[in-house]
């Protein structure tokens, strides 16, 4: 079945752009207030501030500078509202990515990771609406065994968005979850796997393996499958969602981030830092409770919400 074309919905600009309200108003927003403002050596100084108060790094904030005083220069830009939107247009390429995430015509597993408390279980619940909403048959698997009512509170998400869900005992294996899930995936035609799995820390080596169990049992049930591994951060946490991604990273096989909480922080700006720091694309970003609050990652709509 052909899946519904991604268009934006109205609106959606406007909850991102309420969403980094905080980070915004901090001081990024101050320093583009007047965009007939003449551009000076305090302008540059009240930019670097900003940047690094919005938790972008200090090394991704000097590169961003860097490029920004050339394209200036280059262009011959004098007054503040001008290099705001060269500032967007280097943000948008920083931060962008033209990766294809679900592969039409055939088996799509997304496997959710991070560490209790980021919104990994939220997230799933919204992506299984979104995806349903666009034509995708979504099913889920509740291989968080380890954590009390995991499967419980994945299950409310389940019937809001209205998808199934395959679920086992508190203290099941969780890739006889998976198991299960893929065996019922396959018989009922479905086209979207999303698993939820336990809530690691990184320095867990018994949870390590337990994820490699469930890959080794996706590539056996599916093998020509497209999977992805979404790591959940929270960006309250700024720059040690960062450090916490790097550890999960040399063990998980990453391939995106959801970042979670955007609209409860003025630290905004690590979303800058993400790719820089990780190498790995941002997927989804959530700026609100309700079930359609995440949001597919728009490197350039994002900029300009940020300034």
């Amino acid at each position: 079945m052909e899946k519904a074309k991604k268009e934006k919905k109205p609106g959606l600009f406007a909850k991102l752009k309420q969403g980094l309200e905080k980070t915004r108003g901090s001081i990024l927003g101050m320093i583009f207030g007047n965009s007939a403002e003449k551009i000076n050596d305090e302008f540059y100084e009240e930019l670097e501030d900003g940047l690094i108060m919005a938790d972008c790094g200090y090394e991704t904030t000097e590169e961003i500078l860097e490029k920004l005083r050339t394209v200036i220069k280059s262009d011959k830009i004098s007054e503040r509202g001008a290099a705001k939107e060269a500032l967007v247009g280097i943000l948008e390429e920083h931060m962008g990515t033209n990766e294809p995430f679900l592969v039409e015509n055939v088996d799509n597993v997304i496997l959710i990771v991070g560490v209790n408390g980021v919104g990994k279980t939220t997230s799933i619940g919204k992506l299984a609406a979104m995806y349903k909403a666009e034509g995708w048959r979504p099913m889920l698997a509740a291989a968080d065994t380890f954590r009390a009512a995991a499967a419980e509170q994945l299950t409310v998400w389940a019937e809001r968005a209205d998808v199934p869900i395959i679920k086992h005992g508190e203290g099941a294996d969780p890739a006889a979850v998976v198991f299960d899930a893929i065996a019922s995936y396959k018989s009922k035609k479905y086209d979207l796997l999303i698993c939820d799995t336990a809530g690691r820390l990184h320095n867990k080596k018994n949870l390590m393996n337990e994820l490699a169990k469930i890959r080794r049992v996706i590539d056996r049930e599916l093998p020509s499958a497209h999977v992805e591994v979404l790591l959940v951060l929270d960006a309250t946490t700024g720059q040690n969602a960062i450090a916490q991604a790097k550890a999960f990273g040399e063990s998980c096989g990453l391939t995106g981030i959801i970042l979670t909480k955007l609209d409860g922080t003025a630290k905004g700006g690590v979303v800058v830092a993400v790719k820089k720091e990780l190498g790995l694309p941002i997927r989804f970003v959530g700026v609100g409770e309700s079930i359609d609050d995440l949001q597919p990652f728009d490197a350039r709509d994002f900029a300009e919400a940020l300034l």
